[in-house]
């Protein structure tokens, strides 16, 4: 494999208006699966590390209005898509933003009661750093929430290899970038070696078929393939695969969202506390 397939690029996926609304619509579609068990105290300072455009942010201040939070992302362009996003669907909000890196955060030691991570880790060389240095700007005795997909999770019907090869185009080219498409297997091990103590991680589980019709649009369609599909462009300039296959994958993918497919995919949750 390539080890330049997309140089200078962590996201694999882009900063793409199209990326935004995809990111947005699976936070809505997933936000009762995800966001289930998520509250912090009324006056506690929260930080979301590596907001993106804010498609969580709006629902961890929906759960907890009278948190105060601290938005921070590496990319100031996401951040204005965030505020606006913010601002438009939960106005009042008590959210500061800030652009930062993850690894060198512009805050003092034991700044926030609780931090909550997103689909952050899997697009990091070092999460396992990441984590051990958000432990610094976390309370003793705070926690700390965090969710990431595994793409090797996916189970559909009808199977297809085809299909399978344009997901580990995906997984293929997100490792190159220096991320982890399959991080939510690992994320109690990431928790526990980064110095957290009651580690606890469970799975997160979305199911669609015919009788389920918000999920196979919300998330089959319009989450997970959409995904794939927007690395089309990368897979085949990085020869992961040619054209007629890419096309024949994508085409099996779209079955698993008709009447007779079925889809399945794990998110991993995990909690854990500063000790």
């Amino acid at each position: 494999m390539k080890t330049d397939i997309l140089p200078g690029r962590s996201y694999v996926h882009g900063y793409s208006e199209h990326e935004t609304r995809r990111l947005g619509d699976q936070a809505d579609t997933l936000a009762a699966l995800l966001h289930s068990g998520t509250a912090y105290p009324d006056g506690s300072r929260v930080l979301e590390a590596g907001c993106g455009v804010g498609a969580q942010t709006v629902h961890l201040v929906a759960n907890s209005p009278g948190a105060h939070f601290v938005a921070v992302d590496v990319s100031e362009d996401s951040l204005e898509r965030a505020r606006a996003r913010v601002a438009a669907e939960r106005p009042g909000a008590r959210v500061e933003w800030h652009r930062a890196d993850l690894f060198d955060l512009p805050f003092p030691d034991a700044a926030f009661d609780h931090v909550f991570v997103c689909f952050v880790l899997e697009h990091l060389r070092d999460p396992a750093r990441a984590l051990a240095g958000l432990r610094r700007v976390l309370a003793p005795g705070g926690t700390i929430t965090v969710i990431e997909g595994d793409h090797g999770s996916a189970i559909f019907h009808p199977d297809s290899r085809y299909a399978q090869a344009v997901i580990e185009c995906l997984v293929r080219l997100q490792a190159a970038a220096g991320g982890d498409a399959l991080v939510g297997r690992r994320l109690q091990p990431l928790l526990f070696e980064a110095g957290y103590t009651g580690v606890a991680v469970g799975p997160r589980t979305v199911y669609a078929d015919r009788t389920r019709p918000a999920l196979v649009e919300g998330f089959t369609r319009g989450t997970f393939i959409a995904m794939v599909e927007s690395v089309r462009d990368d897979a085949l300039a990085a020869g992961l695969i040619t054209a007629p296959e890419w096309d024949r994958g994508i085409a099996d993918l779209r079955r698993t969202a008709d009447p007779n497919g079925t889809f399945h995919y794990t998110f991993f949750k995990g909690v854990a506390v500063n000790p």
